[in-house]
């Protein structure tokens, strides 16, 4: 009896460590104030949409930092200085990040257009005129860039055509941005009483690179102006600054709830991909993905793959597909996956344990004399 109580206690306390060591691992934000230095973006007299986009990014990113536990905000500017695009969102990509919110301010010929709208990336197919040309504007940042034809492929940010590249674009990530996009855009209806032009999908560069769920904000029309003075007000900066770190705080939450859910399961599975390894026999397997979640059984990025599962190391989740002790089977497996996933490579397991390739072989070439 006092046996089965230690084993008790003994799980409950792995199952602890486990918990704190996935609630410790903190949520990385990139908050991308657009244009600055020699890129102004909108105007109209002497305001300037690089400050106020700056304004509102620093003050969120402040709020998000004083309120929110286990966020990390990094910032792509936090001076008037030009970053190029694709340096934005490298900085999200390099740091890993769970998130990237590029704020901007709109503009439009007609001074009656005004309201805040919110963008991920895509191709609507009711796409509008207007929507069509909020990405093109805010595109044309790269023609203060020195080579952008070879930073962009060939992207031409005064060719409507150029956009064509967006009609083909998948994004893995669009299902969380939608979510994040549409929590943000009420926020702002709810919380800054903005006029409301709602979600949409546009084939902005910005978003295009980052490797993460990804939004565009643009908080209203610096053509307006109404919306002029009350972006370039305290008030407003405050009231925007609010709605967005009201909404990540409750995207944030969320996440946290379905990741707990997450959490629970993956640990029952680790229980079966343990069983399926723990053999005396070394077994090879085709690395093919690293996530820092677990996928669920029906995410794309794991269909028409055989054998798949996962093992954690070093607070992400590395996903394998195949499972054989011949390591010509297995060379035939990541072939086949090379054509989904360049990177994949062979991985060997033995009693559930990751060992070397050529341990592996020396084993199976040990037990076959």
């Amino acid at each position: 009896m006092k046996f089965s109580k230690l084993i008790l206690l003994s799980f409950i306390l792995i199952y602890s460590a486990i918990a704190v060591q996935i609630h410790a691992e903190p949520f990385i934000l990139v908050i991308d104030a657009g244009h600055g230095g020699k890129d102004p973006g909108a105007v109209n007299g002497k305001a300037q949409e690089k400050s106020i986009n700056l304004n509102v990014a620093l003050r969120a990113g402040k709020l998000i930092e004083e309120n929110c536990k286990d966020v990390k905000v990094i910032y792509t500017r936090k001076t008037d200085v030009f970053v190029e695009l694709s340096k934005r969102a490298d900085i999200a990509n390099k740091a890993n990040a769970d998130m990237f919110i590029s704020i901007h301010t709109n503009a439009a010929k007609s001074t009656s257009a005004y309201g805040a709208e919110t963008f991920l990336l895509g191709v609507e197919e009711n796409r509008t005129s207007a929507n069509f040309n909020v990405a093109i504007e805010e595109n044309k940042a790269i023609l203060y860039e020195s080579d952008y034809e070879t930073t962009y492929a060939g992207y031409d940010p005064n060719s409507p055509e150029s956009q064509i590249i967006f009609e083909f674009m998948q994004n893995e990530h669009q299902k969380e941005s939608l979510k994040m996009a549409s929590i943000v855009q009420n926020s702002l209806i709810n919380n800054a009483k903005r006029h409301n032009r709602g979600v949409h999908q546009a084939g902005f560069l910005v978003l295009w690179r980052s490797a993460m769920p990804s939004i565009l904000i643009e908080l209203g029309f610096i053509s307006n102006s109404t919306d002029m003075k009350y972006m370039t007000s305290q008030k407003g900066v405050e009231e925007l600054s609010q709605s967005i770190y009201k909404a990540f705080n409750e995207y944030l939450e969320e996440s946290r709830k379905s990741q707990n859910k997450t959490t629970n399961i993956a640990i029952d599975n680790n229980k079966e991909n343990d069983n399926s390894s723990a053999k005396e026999n070394p077994v090879f397997k085709v690395q093919f993905l690293t996530s820092k979640s677990v996928l669920g059984k029906k995410d794309n990025r794991l269909k028409n793959l055989s054998n798949v599962s996962y093992y954690k190391d070093n607070g992400l989740y590395k996903y394998t597909c195949g499972d054989t002790s011949s390591y010509e089977e297995i060379l035939a497996t990541r072939k086949e996956v090379s054509k989904r996933y360049k990177d994949a490579f062979i991985v060997a397991f033995i009693n559930g344990k990751r060992i070397s390739i050529d341990e592996a072989k020396r084993v199976i070439e040990k037990k076959l004399k």
